[in-house]
């Protein structure tokens, strides 16, 4: 389609390209709930006016096939610059498909490439264009996976504490008898002074995270417990909330896919901070609409995984506490991107010289993981 222009309001997006790759861990990988091989990313890229933007999301293929076919016929000759009406055009073609799950994820990679075109048509950096709240983004490591051996979890621990990340996240739950051991090595590893965080992923009983709560904060002095039950029983998040150990915070939100599941979780109480992910919760937009939310309550908004296309956006949320700096999507963000990013004294700093995000697709160095 050729470009139909809107005078000196903007350029018609003439259409999406999708591609996705299948990318093997570096070692088995496990969670509390789940475990992983390889991880696989859907790229989505937007073209208007010469200018090419760049989103992506973390999941399926069939994200890609629906982004091909219907998100790309809903957003194609919309106008650029007016990025909440390809939203909301998004969100009404997917009306009888639900919002939760693939369709959320597809609309997420879509509307971070059409923010990425709209900085790059402007010639702005997107935190310049979203308006920044800081000049910085203060960042966690993660990873810790219960698969790891003691060696392992030290020692990738322990290399994010010497560059200078002085807050540190761990995988729990697949073994409950012997995570007080682990917490216990992880905190030998990474010594007094870093913050260390749990993530059960929803594997606990409520009665096995409230007795785990309390030995973890005593034995190893735990500040951070996420999903210690699922994410879905909010009477059980509150219950844990209430009676965590004084200076425990209880956090989730991470499967959070529109603006009504946060309002509930937060409704009832259920967390201390929320989570949010810009590659599920439709995308940018959703993640700053949830920031809003969360700032109504005087609360702060911490983002899950995929660091490069969340560092703009979380320097623009004014209750923003950190990022996850997440192994696999560090790791695979390298691979496949220039202008990755990398933590200087413990958090990201966007590129204020790159247009966009900041990212270029190497895509001629990933052929080999194509789908």
């Amino acid at each position: 389609m050729a470009s139909t222009k809107f005078g000196d309001n903007g350029v018609a997006i003439e259409g999406l390209d999708v591609s996705v790759y299948t990318v093997p861990t570096d070692s088995p990988e496990s969670d509390g709930t789940y475990r992983w091989d390889k991880t696989t990313i859907v790229i989505v890229e937007a073209h208007a006016g010469g200018k090419r933007g760049l989103g992506y999301t973390y999941a399926d293929l069939s994200t890609a096939r629906l982004v091909k076919t219907m998100l790309g016929e809903a957003v194609q000759g919309q106008n650029a610059m007016n990025i909440p009406a390809c939203w909301r055009a998004m969100v009404a073609a997917i009306r009888n498909l639900g919002r939760p799950g693939i369709a959320s994820m597809a609309i997420s990679a879509v509307d971070a490439a059409l923010w990425d075109l709209k900085a790059r048509l402007l010639g702005l950096p997107l935190v310049s264009l979203l308006g920044a709240a800081r000049a910085s983004a203060p960042v966690y490591g993660s990873g810790g996976f219960t698969s790891y051996s003691r060696e392992q979890l030290q020692r990738q621990l322990s290399g994010w504490v010497a560059q200078g990340i002085p807050r540190i996240k761990m995988k729990i739950g697949t073994q409950p008898g012997a995570d007080p051991k682990r917490v216990r090595e992880a905190r030998e590893a990474i010594g007094p002074n870093t913050k260390l965080f749990v993530d059960a992923n929803g594997a606990y009983s409520r009665k096995q995270a409230l007795a785990l709560a309390k030995i973890f904060a005593e034995e190893s002095g735990v500040t951070w417990f996420e999903e210690p039950v699922s994410s879905d029983d909010l009477e059980g998040l509150r219950l844990i909330r209430d009676r965590a150990p004084a200076g425990m915070e209880i956090a989730a939100g991470e499967y959070g896919y529109d603006l009504w599941y946060f309002h509930r979780m937060l409704e009832v109480g259920a967390v201390d901070v929320l989570q949010a992910d810009a590659t599920r919760c439709a995308g940018i937009t959703g993640f700053l609409r949830a920031g809003t939310l969360v700032e109504a309550r005087s609360m702060d908004l911490s983002s899950h995984c995929g660091p490069s296309l969340h560092v703009h956006a979380c320097c623009a949320v004014p209750n923003f506490r950190h990022m996850e700096y997440f192994h696999d999507h560090v790791r695979i963000e390298h691979l496949f991107f220039e202008g990755v990013l990398t933590p200087v004294q413990g958090a990201l700093h966007p590129d204020l010289t790159r247009p966009g995000m900041g990212l270029e697709f190497k895509r001629a160095d990933v052929v080999k993981y194509a789908v």
